[in-house]
C-alpha cells in the first residue's frame, strides 16, 4: 500500500486494508476489532503496545511486528506534519 494520503486521515477501511497489505496473517484476527472500534488511521496512530493484545494478537512475535510497522507510520506522520510546518513557513 502507497502511503497516497496521510495516515491521520485514513478511514477505518484504509486500515484494513493497510493490514491486509503489510500483515495478512493477522487480518482474520484484527478485522473485526477494527470494525467494532472504529479504528480510523488517526486511533491507529494512538494505539499503545498493550493495545495489541486487546484487539486480539496474543503472541509478542505478533505484536512486535505490528508495533514495529506502527512506529514507521507514527514516524512518517510526523515527516508529513514537519513538511506541512516549513511548507507554511516558507511560503509567506
Amino acid at each position: 500500500m502507497v502511503l497516497s494520503k496521510r495516515v491521520s486521515l485514513w478511514s477505518v477501511e484504509e486500515v484494513l486494508e493497510w493490514v491486509q497489505d503489510q500483515h495478512p496473517n493477522h487480518l482474520d484476527t484484527l478485522h473485526k476489532a477494527i470494525i467494532k472500534h472504529a479504528i480510523s488511521g488517526r486511533a491507529l496512530l494512538r494505539l499503545k503496545d498493550h493495545h495489541l493484545e486487546l484487539l486480539g494478537l496474543e503472541g509478542e512475535e505478533q505484536q512486535q511486528e505490528i508495533w514495529q510497522d506502527l512506529l514507521l507510520l507514527r514516524v512518517q506522520e510526523e515527516i508529513n506534519e514537519l513538511d506541512d510546518i516549513c511548507s507554511e513557513c516558507f511560503s509567506s
